[in-house]
């Protein structure tokens, strides 16, 4: 048996709300690595929206959410999935349980936000019956197939801390990169500590156009022999081994499209990404009913700031908590 891992982040590029990078992880047959998972497990989930059939939505992220739609399928997938995991035994019912299921480690600074203070009561839903069915679902699907959801989890770097993260190495993509290596090394500690003999491959959606990590992999994991299987414009692959424990990293341009672990993580962190976002959102209109609220991309965000000002110059906010660094 292997360990299939994906990973992705959400939200890299706006300006308000924090960058969010998740992983989920499956136990699978060596033979069905390169298979087509949304064909294996097709009774329980799509990859589009169309002819759903109650089954789950597992795609890349932009394709789950839209302004009309807004977090349900985000919402009901992510949810599902978490109560296939060993660990759950219902699904998570308010965002400060859902970030400790998704061992997010970043409540300690969480709580410093004014608008963050009430995560632990901002409810997530009452439809935890059709969440159950479709969770029954998965597993019976994935049983069949010999495959077993085995971790959800991310990394979320609020806006205070990426902000401090960025003036100290210069660089958003080295922030990014810095979060993407701490869910690599999660995955590998926690197969390799469970004594499993199997190989652990790990696919990450790439951002930007680097093409050589051999360096950074190399200082991470200084202990392990380190071989290039390919390094080129759309993908990047590297074997990790040592003392019997042999790792796959691939670095893939659109793997969210094409790799249905990274779909799952991608729909994860924009599920956490969305909760936080509306949280800023909610705590800032509790002050002006007729604020605006924003996704916190890069105009529109602007926008919120500007309005900020205008309608709301009584309350005090530190904009570095807030606002990012370019």
């Amino acid at each position: 048996m292997a360990i299939l891992v994906g990973i992705d982040e959400a939200g890299y590029g706006p300006l308000l709300g924090p960058l969010v990078v998740s992983a989920t992880a499956f136990s699978i047959d060596d033979d069905l690595l390169k298979a087509d998972h949304w064909g294996l497990l097709s009774r329980a989930v799509a990859r589009r929206k169309k002819n759903l059939a109650g089954r789950l939505l597992i795609t890349d992220s932009k394709k789950a959410y839209s302004r009309s739609s807004g977090i349900t399928h985000l919402r009901r997938t992510v949810l599902a999935s978490l109560l296939a995991l060993d660990r759950c035994s219902r699904p998570p019912r308010r965002a400060g349980e859902l970030l400790d299921v998704l061992k997010c480690p970043s409540a300690e600074r969480l709580a410093e936000y004014e608008w963050y203070k009430a995560l632990s009561d901002k409810g997530l839903g009452d439809d935890e019956d059709a969440v159950g069915i479709a969770s029954a679902v998965l597993n019976n699907t994935l049983s069949a197939n010999n495959m077993k959801l085995v971790n959800m989890t991310c990394r979320c770097l609020d806006v205070g801390y990426y902000n401090r993260m960025v003036s100290a190495v210069r660089n958003k993509a080295t922030v990014l990169f810095t979060a993407v290596s701490d869910l690599i090394n999660d995955a590998y500690q926690s197969t390799y500590d469970s004594q499993s003999d199997g190989i652990l491959q790990i696919i990450v959606d790439r951002q930007g156009g680097r093409i050589n990590y051999t360096r950074p992999l190399r200082r991470m994991f200084s202990g392990l022999d380190l071989k290039v299987i390919r390094q080129d414009n759309s993908l990047c692959s590297y074997e990790l081994t040592g003392k019997s424990k042999t790792m796959r990293l691939h670095f893939v341009v659109k793997a969210d499209e094409r790799y249905l672990p990274v779909a799952l993580a991608s729909m994860t962190g924009k599920y956490v990404r969305e909760i936080l976002v509306d949280a800023i959102n909610r705590y800032f209109i509790s002050h002006c009913a007729d604020l605006k609220p924003t996704a916190g991309y890069w105009q529109d965000g602007q926008r919120f700031i500007k309005d900020l000002h205008t309608h709301l110059p009584h309350i005090k906010y530190d904009p570095a908590k807030l606002i990012r660094q370019r």
